[in-house]
């Protein structure tokens, strides 16, 4: 009886060598399990758990996947019943089926295959597939004709029967353009210059040819001909049908772009400072690597604008992007905030636990603001993450591999702070792959005008106001202040003048007085009319205010008064922004 078992035994690892082979290159998830316990598992399961092999194997499910529920509904699943299961964020089909040994000895061959994606677009892999039958349908319309003339145009090679009628043994020998209508085989087997994708008129139809020299010793011995459509048309047909299938792929695209997508690109990142100029491109090239890159700037100076535009000119583009102020997190709450916590790992704890932010950033981008500002302590446990690509929660044992393009982001010299043994030398160099450093605004003065021009466009915009412009004094003023705000003070001192303006024109009265201190500008004469144009402008103004008055707003009296059309008039009243 106990040689029977032994033999079933050893039966039984034979199967399971032959399983792993099998399993090992499928690319659902799959797991063996015997007597409650897992005995093998498969790289594509080990992904939909975010554990490694050996935090799986010689445990139990419900250790695994901590979701009593789940257990439950897998239990208690029939064999090979397919069923809808949630693992994390993870849409999965899982499927049980029960392998038999011997009487002793039986096991469960669990499947888990993630539609995570197949859920989130039906539409899109049904159109995806269409590609397989259009390639399909252009196999079977691309006609592989060949004709081979020696030097002297004569046909020594023919493959053109189905298209001409003609067959080889009728056609060897004679001068090409006999039996090819409209041909040029001849004509290339002497110049030597070949002809590819030609359109050629045979039997009242255009096809769609290419002709190539054939070259021996550098010297052109004959030519040969193909044909690759039999048909314009078959391509035109085709060309719309695959037409037709790169705008539905690239509408689902834009649709994955729009869920993700990031609040700036390159393309908001304006400038003419050729210094700028130049850190654009370098980042512009960063954001084609998986490289680690550190954007280090005085606060204001648009270092958020770069790591989103990273974000949005990477192959990363449609995972998610991800933000986390450093310096506004309490130290003893950051650890959690960047990688989650298991339930009760401290008092307050959400049941279920809480994903961190790298975990809500993998397969994206994350961006962790301020990193100057990091704890020491918390630093090193970054390191560590960095270096070995997975990560624990707090309050969790199971490692959750990492697939996250770090941007790290600081308004202090990293370097200063390593000497001063604040930012620890080793997290820096990992940090420190590509360097972005933005020059301060007054480093830039060349860039104010195109600036204030797009905040005062944008802004506009957002605040539903009219369109505004500035005065040339205007510009003139903000580029003779030095900006310690940057660009953000720059848009608040805009944002400013296109809430108090009259009209639609942006005076330099209407800056903030600190602005027009520094610049040297007489601000009581300011304030009291300013330039030539602002005292006419408000004489102006004033006038019309007065009579609209004396009118009772009546404006075809006024307009008699003030001497004027009333439809010029109404335009006065619309530039000074009038109210009754």
């Amino acid at each position: 009886m106990e040689d029977l078992h032994q033999r079933a035994l050893e039966y039984y690892d034979k199967v399971l060598n032959h399983l792993q082979m099998i399993i090992d290159n499928v690319f659902d998830g799959i797991i063996i399990e015997s007597k409650g316990r897992v005995i093998f598992c498969n790289e594509p399961f080990e992904k939909i758990v975010g554990l490694k092999k050996e935090d799986i194997v010689d445990k139990s499910l419900s250790s695994i996947l901590k979701d009593e529920e789940l257990i439950s509904v897998i239990s208690q699943s029939a064999n090979t019943e397919k069923i809808e299961i949630s693992i994390g964020k993870k849409q999965i089909l899982f499927m049980k089926s029960a392998i038999q040994i011997s009487d002793s000895i039986s096991s469960n061959i669990l499947v888990f295959k993630d539609i995570t994606m197949e859920n989130f677009s039906q539409a899109f892999s049904k159109e995806l597939t269409g590609n397989l039958e259009v390639l399909e349908e252009l196999y079977s319309h691309a006609y592989h004709g060949m004709a081979v003339v020696d030097d002297e145009g004569k046909i020594i090679k023919w493959d053109y029967e189905e298209l001409l009628g003609y067959k080889e043994e009728e056609v060897l020998g004679k001068y090409a353009p006999d039996i090819i209508e409209n041909t040029r085989l001849h004509i290339v087997a002497k110049t030597g210059k070949k002809e590819i994708c030609d359109l050629q008129l045979v039997n009242g139809r255009y096809l769609i040819t290419s002709r190539i020299p054939i070259v021996r010793n550098d010297k052109v011995i004959g030519a040969v001909g193909t044909v690759f459509f039999k048909n314009v048309d078959e391509l035109k047909n085709l060309v719309s049908k695959i037409e037709v299938l790169e705008n539905t792929v690239n509408k689902y695209k834009s649709e994955i772009s729009r869920l993700y997508k990031t609040k700036y690109s390159f393309d908001d990142i304006i400038t003419k400072n050729k210094k700028m100029l130049s850190i654009r491109e370098v980042a512009k090239k960063a954001a084609r690597s998986n490289s680690t890159v550190l954007i280090q700037g005085e606060s204001g100076t648009g270092k958020e604008f770069f790591a989103h535009a990273i974000h949005d000119g990477s192959q990363r583009k449609y995972g998610p992007f991800v933000t986390i102020n450093c310096a506004a997190i309490p130290r003893e709450l950051l650890e959690s905030e960047l990688f989650g916590y298991e339930e009760g790992a401290f008092t307050g704890a959400r049941k279920h636990g809480k994903m961190g932010k790298f975990e809500l950033a993998n397969g994206g981008s994350i961006l962790l603001d301020e990193i100057g500002s990091m704890p020491i302590e918390m630093q090193a446990k970054l390191l560590r993450v960095l270096e070995a690509r997975e990560f624990e929660r707090v309050g969790g044992t199971n490692r959750i591999n990492l697939d996250v393009r770090i941007i790290a982001s600081t308004n202090e010299s990293l370097e200063e702070q390593v000497k001063l043994g604040k930012f620890r030398q080793d997290l820096y160099y990992r940090l420190n792959v590509i360097l972005v450093e933005i020059p301060p605004l007054r480093d830039r003065i060349e860039d104010i005008g195109v600036l204030s021009q797009n905040i005062l466009e944008n802004l506009s915009r957002d605040l539903m106001i009219g369109v505004r412009r500035f005065a040339p004094e205007t510009i003139e003023v903000l580029m003779k202040h030095d900006w310690p705000g940057n660009v953000r003070e720059l848009r608040n001192a805009i944002e400013r003048a296109i809430n108090i303006a009259q009209g639609d024109v942006i005076y330099p009265e209407y800056l903030p007085d600190y602005i027009l201190d520094k610049a040297d500008f007489n601000k009581h004469q300011i304030v009291e009319g300013g330039l030539l144009k602002n005292i006419v402008a408000k004489a102006e103004m004033d006038a019309i205010i007065k009579i609209l008055r004396e009118c009772e707003d009546n404006k075809t009296l006024a307009a008699k008064k003030l001497g004027i059309h009333r439809t010029v008039l109404y335009k006065k009243i619309d530039a000074y922004n009038i109210n009754n």
